[in-house]
């Protein structure tokens, strides 16, 4: 039985996915109910189909993220999964032998854009925690914590994470930016 792990305010409970459709949002109206005003009523919803799970934001005001990407449409869920509804971080278990455990077929993504030697350091230094494993759901260093690593000044990493934005195509909605072109370099290859 496929189920999502919900880490949440320091807590880890599990959502069996037991019907046809699980509706997540504010409302307790819904299966999954989560609290915070980045949460819409009706947010997203996660429905069963014969080849799998997949998932739809439902047209919320702050969006849907699955593995750091942002969702526009429908997806198809695998095995070990990352979402993120507002403050919740949702993880989508499928046990083996289960359909959302298959491989599927995607278009590759995009090459990496040209990049200096420097935003190369900054990205690679970004992207450590989600290339090490470890945990579910990484958190990428601060401004501060890349300028230490890289001895580099915040003013500095700063320049270069605004030009590594634009490169990505990251230039809309500030929240969880950094972690936004961490998941989309490592989609990328980095």
């Amino acid at each position: 039985m496929s189920y999502l792990e919900v880490h949440e305010a320091g807590t880890v409970r599990l959502v069996a996915l037991t019907g046809d459709a699980l509706t997540i949002g504010r409302s307790p109206a819904n299966e999954l109910t989560i609290a915070g005003n980045r949460v819409s009523r009706l947010h997203a919803v996660v429905e069963h189909f014969a080849s799998g799970w997949s998932i739809r934001d439902l047209g919320s005001t702050n969006g849907t993220t699955v593995n750091g990407a942002p969702l526009r449409q429908a997806r198809h869920l695998r095995d070990g999964d990352r979402i993120e509804v507002g403050p919740a971080r949702l993880l989508f278990r499928a046990p083996d032998g289960h359909p959302a455990t298959e491989t599927v077929t995607t278009d590759p993504p995009p090459p990496l854009p040209p990049l200096t030697r420097r935003e190369r350091d900054v990205l690679a230094a970004l992207c450590e925690p989600y290339t090490a494993g470890g945990s579910a759901f990484p958190e990428p260093p601060s401004v501060r914590g890349l300028g230490l690593r890289l001895e580099l000044s915040e003013s500095a990493v700063k320049k270069h994470l605004t030009n590594l934005y634009d490169k990505f195509g990251l230039t809309t909605n500030a929240d969880r930016r950094r972690a936004r072109l961490a998941a989309e370099a490592v989609r990328r290859g980095v």
